[in-house]
């Protein structure tokens, strides 16, 4: 049986989508039967300002967002993407609540269910000093590759899927 997982990540221009916040970039892993098997990324330009708290975390400027593709030119994909896969995030509430904000501007649902891999770090590694996610992943597999630009979606994807991957098998190696 074919089973479907994917992991989400976005960039946003703040904090909230409750206070306006948009999703600047979003990248997403598929994952079937324990192997990566597609990638679905790209920048959003939503023609509103980035927060300088939020562009000091992932480094998109607006510049970097002229002349890629508007919000109803990726939501469709991205749907398309997903399909019916379980949803994976580090820090699910947060990517949940915006990406839920960004298809409600365009009429459109996402009633897939989603993982937390911080809820699930600390359920596997209480021992961490905290469970972001490069420290999660260093914990799992060393240190991350130099190719990774953390806080860009698309790599913090491919980070956390491999994540969930590892504590999948680490959970089924325990008793819990």
């Amino acid at each position: 049986m074919l089973v479907r997982h994917v992991a989400v990540d976005v960039e946003t221009t703040g904090y909230s989508a409750g206070s306006g916040g948009r999703v600047i970039e979003i990248g997403a892993v598929a994952v079937e039967n324990g192997v990566i098997v597609a990638e679905f990324g790209t920048l959003i330009n939503t023609g509103t300002a980035i927060s300088y708290a939020a562009y000091r975390v992932h480094g998109i400027s607006r510049e970097m967002l002229h002349g890629k593709p508007e919000p109803e030119d990726v939501w469709g994909s991205f749907l398309e993407f997903v399909g019916d896969a379980q949803l994976i995030a580090h820090n699910a509430p947060f990517d949940r609540s915006f990406v839920r904000h960004e298809l409600a501007l365009l009429g459109l649902a996402l009633p897939n269910s989603w993982h937390c891999t911080v809820r699930l770090a600390r359920q596997r590694l209480p021992q961490l000093p905290n469970h972001k996610l490069d420290t999660v992943y260093s914990c799992l597999f060393g240190s991350l590759p130099t190719s990774v630009r953390r806080h860009r979606a698309l790599d913090d994807a491919r980070l956390a899927a491999m994540i969930w991957l590892e504590l999948e098998k680490y959970g089924r190696g325990k008793s819990e």
